[in-house]
């Protein structure tokens, strides 16, 4: 886990060009589990005591899973960068100062909100200390050990969420969990067809090895031609109505490749159509004369993406009308009166429930004690935890998306109903750290990897029961061994000299999307009530359509994450998996879809393992890294 931690934050904050540890499986975890494996070969033959068993190795991953979410987009790259982004980008053209420090509470932050800008604690975080200069620990000891409380609910909450959907999504919907196939496939080395010794396997791990090694070496020496991997489909269209078209790049991930093709077609066609459905519908929008609006969360117009936001609405509670007979079950179970079989799951059933009823009203309360209304701080962690974390964490069971991002905020969902001003500047101040720790980037979201580690628990016959031990000292462990690494990393680099979007973008959004709140009326937007109700029923009539018509291919998935960054990413590995796919099902039938399932997952495995390898180089030779297509 300490290896993991310092791997991550060295490869994403200053490479700057690998993001080794915000993916759902992260690469640095895969290249790690190889790594692992490969010793434990060379234990099993020194003794076959020392051997490692499958349930170990998912034990491992498992903890290293954590480690790197919490090492990056999950926690530590949002939570420190927020906690003093606000001071030392407060000048006298924002006036942050006036409008926010009165309304945040000195327990919340390092800094003195009554003592004006650029204050010695966020002053060196950015700009680095002078030699010498003893880093302020005991400034961050009172702030993190309040929002640890914050942060302790909230993963208490996912681990109770986890628990209750896991039993109705694994067994009774039969949800495939794609991103655990590859660490399983890896903890069973040693077993008949093992995965390594499959020609196949290397074949396809050999093709991102040529393709990053060449890449690797254009990074060092220019003169090396490189072989581009993203496409800037704007170049192309620079007219109206085709300019107006949200963001459309083509990046081309192996990896991405290799996930997608053990999804189903049906699904991968929704994934990228779906996508050019929104781009022309923005076109169509602009050749009829309506002006360009971007939605302020998501790479796409205000049209297209509250029409994603009325789908996650339907789509959550989707979810929970089709678990009604398990959720019955674990709600009599939680009052005593069930008897629902819970001797395997991670908690008792009761434990899960009203950890989860008791966690969220902590929650209420923390934010109560910030400053927010209780009334907003229900909607704010409402939506994030049961709105967007559900369909995020489903996104990766059923579609097995690799990255998790969405396309709107809690307060764009209020802006439906009245102008966003209305939230009043105590909410909107506490809102600018919630939801930059929180609800806009939802990519490394730990939910998802509670439910891959207990999916990876059953494949190897592992005791569930026995991982909530383990989840807990893995989050321990990880938020102690990050968070000293990324407090000591920006004060001996300086944070403006590290990775731009932890420090100078996501941490000061919301102080800079707010403050025309805080300082008057903002005009309410009659299109975001129109477009969600437009998607909420387009939503609904997919879904009513796949349970009616047996052929239906468009899945309902597909329309609520066509504009999330993760597709705008994706998008074209996804076309790319279902064109093979199709192709390989079509003329070869499932057999061959079998037969060739190893050379997909060495793409993975290939493209990852390069991934940690260029890293390493980079960290020990101080060299420059080539670009990995997953931004």
């Amino acid at each position: 886990m300490l290896v993991v931690c310092a791997v991550v934050s060295y490869a994403e904050l200053v490479t700057k060009e690998i993001q080794i540890g915000f993916l759902q499986l992260p690469p640095v975890v895969v290249a790690m589990l190889f790594f692992l494996i490969l010793g434990n070969r060379v234990m099993s033959k020194i003794s076959r005591r020392l051997r490692l068993s499958p349930q170990e190795i998912i034990v491992i991953y498992g903890m290293m899973l954590i480690a790197s979410m919490i090492s990056s987009r999950g926690l530590m790259e949002d939570i420190l960068p927020t906690l003093v982004g606000i001071n030392y980008y407060t000048n006298e053209t924002n006036n942050w100062d006036k409008i926010y420090y009165p309304y945040i509470k000195p327990w919340m932050v390092p800094f003195d909100p009554a003592k004006g800008e650029k204050q010695p604690v966020s002053k060196g975080f950015y700009e680095g200390l002078h030699y010498g200069e003893p880093i302020p620990w005991g400034d961050w000891v009172v702030p993190l050990a309040c929002w640890s409380i914050l942060i302790g609910l909230v993963f208490f909450a996912f681990i109770c969420l986890a628990t209750i959907l896991y039993r109705q999504w694994s067994s009774n919907e039969k949800l495939s969990f794609p991103l655990v196939q590859l660490p399983l496939e890896m903890a069973r080395d040693g077993e008949s067809g093992s995965f390594f010794s499959n020609r196949l396997t290397w074949l396809g791990f050999a093709l991102p090895v040529f393709l990053f090694g060449f890449n690797g070496l254009h990074a060092l020496y220019p003169s090396v031609p490189g072989i581009n991997l993203q496409l800037d489909i704007h170049q192309y269209f620079t007219s109206r109505p085709w300019s107006d078209m949200g963001f459309t790049v083509l990046y081309m991930s192996l990896a991405g490749v290799g996930f997608f093709y053990l999804l189903p077609t049906e699904l991968l066609l929704s994934l990228w159509l779906f996508f050019v459905i929104a781009r022309l519908q923005e076109v169509a929008a602009s050749a009829f004369g309506m002006e360009p609006q971007g939605m302020p969360h998501a790479a796409s117009s205000v049209m297209v993406g509250y029409q994603t936001a009325g789908a996650y609405f339907v789509l959550a509670l989707y979810f929970v009308y089709i678990a009604r007979p398990h959720l019955k079950q674990v709600v009599k179970r939680a009052f005593g009166r069930g008897k629902m079989d819970d001797k395997n799951e991670m908690m008792p059933y009761s434990m899960a429930f009203w950890g989860l009823v008791g966690s969220f009203g902590g929650i209420v309360l923390w934010c109560q004690a910030a400053g927010m209304k209780p009334g907003m701080a229900v909607i704010e962690f409402g939506l994030y935890i049961f709105v967007q974390a559900i369909v995020m964490v489903r996104c990766t069971a059923e579609a097995g998306l690799i990255m998790t991002e969405g396309s709107w905020n809690p307060i764009d969902i209020v802006g439906i109903a009245v102008p966003k001003h209305v939230v009043g500047p105590q909410n909107l101040t506490v809102m600018a750290f919630t939801d930059a720790l929180y609800t806009r980037d939802l990519r490394g979201i730990p939910l998802t990897g509670f439910m891959d580690i207990q999916k990876a628990s059953d494949e190897v016959r592992a005791r569930r029961r026995k991982l909530l031990v383990i989840i807990f000292l893995a989050i321990l462990g990880a938020i102690v061994f990050a968070g000293a690494i990324q407090i000591w990393l920006p004060y001996r680099s300086g944070a403006i000299n590290l990775y731009t979007y932890p420090y100078v973008a996501n941490n000061i959004q919301f102080f800079r999307e707010n403050q025309p709140m805080m300082e008057g009326s903002v005009l309410y937007d009659w299109q975001a009530p129109v477009f969600f109700t437009a998607g909420a029923v387009v939503t609904a009539l997919l879904g009513w359509l796949r349970l009616t018509i047996w052929w239906w291919p468009l899945h309902p998935l597909g329309y609520a994450m066509s504009v999330s960054w993760a597709i705008c990413v994706f998008w074209f590995p996804i076309f790319v998996a279902w064109v093979l796919k199709s192709l390989i099902v079509r003329y070869g039938g499932m057999s061959l879809y079998a037969k060739a399932r190893p050379l997909f997952l060495g793409l993975i495995f290939g493209e990852f393992t390069m991934a940690v390898f260029w890293t390493v180089i980079a960290w020990i030779w101080n060299t420059p890294t080539p670009f990995f297509p997953w931004p």
